[in-house]
């Protein structure tokens, strides 16, 4: 089992027994481990990323090097500066050294110039300690999840559950249930944060912004799911998670959207595109695409029997490349084969 994280509060007792309206539904059973572990204050979103293994390491070396580097320069300012702190205390509690100010034996200038550099030093120090020191530890030590903890516990995979978790525009999202105008509201906040394009865009590492964060620890929790054959990875396939009073944990039926399998089917391309790009090949896509726009154009209609010809003619070119479409496709998008296009 994964680690619980939260307790659910006692109004899950007073959920209704009838479903909830549309487009929300309860989420799927298998799901009800990874559930248990969410704080009900939130919003979650879960997708699998399907980016190259080898693209997320550059990604994620990126963040990794800088906070080393941070770290780096605070242990080196934090032995520069302590013994000159600790002089300057020694010398306030009353035993003088070399960092004492005898004022009543100085000028105006040398006092102006020994508070000028100890200012300086003091504001440089609490610039690092405010804006500086939060970076390296939410990245290393971080109690409820860290960036360093997940890529150590889960690698780098060609297939990764990504958790997005609301920010604090969760706090005023409303009844999104009942009412029609937080309902459209919140909707269209998901349906900016699961665009297609977005997704296929951007590795998981990228997507956090200030609606929201990732959910490291949710993430390990997702994988330990999947390793352990708890749960498939398609199980975590594009889920909007929320908590409501009266009905307890729902899911957003993304189904419903007019646009849902327009959309399905672009995730479907670029993530095909992307696929051939990792193996040098994304040349071949550009060409599928242009075959299936000028046959399509074509009088007399892109039939049925247009359509066989045309997806021998792409398998065909595919092979002599070294690539079998079909199994491609499956090892990189997975589900049916969409040979003729994004059409």
């Amino acid at each position: 089992m994964v680690r619980q994280r939260g307790q659910a509060k006692s109004g899950a007792s007073r959920k209704k027994d009838g479903g909830p309206p549309a487009p929300f539904k309860r989420p799927p059973e298998v799901l009800q481990p990874f559930i248990e572990t969410l704080d009900e204050k939130h919003v979650y979103i879960t997708h699998i990323d399907s980016h190259p293994s080898d693209f997320k390491r550059q990604i994620f070396i990126i963040p990794l090097l800088m906070n080393v580097a941070i770290t780096a320069l605070l242990i080196y300012r934090l032995y520069y500066v302590s013994p000159y702190y600790f002089k300057i205390v020694v010398s306030v509690l009353g035993y003088p050294n070399e960092t004492t100010m005898v004022v009543d034996e100085m000028d105006w200038s040398e006092i102006a110039v020994e508070v000028g550099k100890r200012t300086f030093s003091f504001m440089l120090d609490f610039i690092l300690y405010v804006f500086a020191l939060p970076w390296p530890v939410n990245f290393f030590f971080a109690l409820d999840g860290n960036p360093a903890v997940w890529r150590r516990k889960v690698g780098f995979r060609d297939r990764e559950v990504v958790v997005r978790r609301s920010k604090r525009w969760d706090e005023t999202k409303g009844d999104v249930v009942n009412d029609s105008t937080a309902k459209s509201l919140f909707i269209g906040r998901i349906n900016v944060a699961t665009s297609p394009m977005l997704l296929n865009e951007k590795t998981g590492y990228l997507l956090m912004n200030a609606d929201w964060d990732l959910d490291w620890a949710a993430m390990v929790d997702a994988t330990t799911m999947v390793d352990k054959k708890m749960a498939a990875i398609e199980a975590f396939k594009l889920v909007v998670l929320l908590y409501h009073e009266e009905y307890g944990w729902l899911c957003v039926d993304m189904k419903l959207g007019e646009n849902a399998q327009e959309d399905e089917r672009r995730r479907q391309v670029f993530a095909f595109r992307d696929a051939l790009a990792a193996v040098d090949k994304e040349d071949l896509f550009y060409r599928w695409i242009e075959i299936i726009q000028f046959e399509s154009s074509q009088p007399g209609g892109f039939g049925p029997e247009k359509q066989e010809q045309v997806a021998k003619q792409i398998r065909d070119m595919f092979d002599k490349q070294g690539i079998n479409f079909d199994e491609f496709w499956k090892e990189s998008v997975g589900g049916e084969v969409t040979i003729n296009g994004p059409m």
